[in-house]
């Protein structure tokens, strides 16, 4: 089998940097050894499990393995020694071979695992072999961008692998470089599918109020999205429709507004939110519905019970705020009696 011939069959071609953390160096290095762990499997030879790397790709493997990595799984922990005390056969079955488990074990340059690799370049069967001999550890390594097999794997939508990454019990909440957990990316791609396997992991879902370094948790990017589907399926895992997000203290409500999506806005308050809730500056929803100067939203939140004397840390209530739109002014009746604050509206 020639190398060039080995190359087309995977799909590996060094000069591709997709997705990663510059492949180039250490996807040619590895062509050889993923090849023959590939061709073992997809045949099902018995010696499939003991096929070690050898020459300059073991030294390697061993090199990387001794350094110490700078991410949130290991420190300077042996990989080689995990692999070991996980994979050990079964008694009268034949010796796991330490070169095999050194490949297991191997870092790129970059801090791409194999399995990190066999998913970028989409050979799920290799992605599934390795899935099912390493252990947990090994399985949640980050690599240099700080993302784990199961960020790699929900971002290219390779469902069978998200699949058997959750069902080996991975860690759900590792973040990467830009502090997405799998489920933040999933609802950022769409990623219906692989969201509804994140969110029925064997120890439940993730911590739903976890932000990236943007400030925003799952439920904030899929209003953002506007994909009313992901915002039912989190909030029927336990999202909450209150969350502010961390930059300005918006909720998924104000989000709504500032988009003026009446839709949106209307799935969202089928969720019964809290309709006056503050951003850190005091806004409510209707303060951004009247300051951009929008009826219809205003009169939806006017209609789910928003307070037109509601002030914000400038002193202004959504009436100040309406005065001389008398199309705004329809919705936001006002009478000088008021009880705890809320004005009470007499009709004619």
């Amino acid at each position: 089998m020639s190398d060039e011939w080995g190359s087309k069959k995977l799909g590996l071609h060094p000069e591709d940097s997709r997705y990663d953390s510059g492949l180039a160096e250490s996807v040619q290095s590895l062509q050889e050894e993923v090849l023959t762990l590939h061709s073992a499997t997809a045949a099902g030879t018995s010696d499939s499990a003991s096929r070690p790397l050898h020459g300059d790709a073991a030294d390697k493997a061993s090199e990387v393995q001794d350094s110490e990595r700078v991410d949130s799984t290991y420190g300077s922990v042996s990989l080689t020694e995990s692999l070991t005390q996980t994979c050990l056969p079964p008694s009268g079955a034949p010796e796991t071979d330490s070169e095999q488990l050194d490949s297991l074990a191997y870092l790129s340059e970059e801090g791409d695992t194999l399995l990190h690799l066999s998913i970028i370049h989409a050979i799920p069967t290799l992605s599934l072999y390795f899935i099912d001999l390493a252990p947990k550890d090994v399985l949640d390594i980050q690599n240099d961008l700080y993302q784990s097999a199961l960020h790699l794997a929900v971002y290219l939508e390779q469902v069978e692998v998200v699949e058997a990454l959750v069902e080996k019990d991975v860690n759900l909440e590792l973040q990467d470089r830009k502090g997405d957990t799998a489920l933040h990316l999933a609802c950022e791609k769409e990623h219906l599918e692989c969201a509804k396997i994140l969110l029925r992991g064997p120890r439940g879902p993730q911590n739903m109020q976890l932000q990236n370094w943007k400030g925003l948790s799952c439920l904030h990017i899929a209003t953002l999205k506007r994909n009313q589907a992901l915002i039912s399926l989190l909030m029927e895992s336990g999202a909450d429709i209150n969350s502010q997000e961390g930059t300005s203290g918006k909720t998924p409500l104000h989000l709504a507004v500032e988009m003026l999506d009446r839709s949106l806005l209307l799935n969202l308050l089928q969720h019964r939110p809290k309709v006056d809730a503050f951003m850190y500056n005091g806004c409510t929803p209707l303060h951004l519905a009247v300051g951009r100067k929008d009826a219809g939203l205003a009169r939806l939140l006017c209609q789910a019970g928003a307070d037109i004397l509601q002030r914000n840390r400038e002193g202004d209530t959504p009436q100040d705020l309406a005065e001389g739109n008398n199309q705004l002014l329809a919705f936001l009746p006002f009478d000088d009696l008021k009880i705890s604050g809320k004005p009470v509206v007499t009709s004619a």
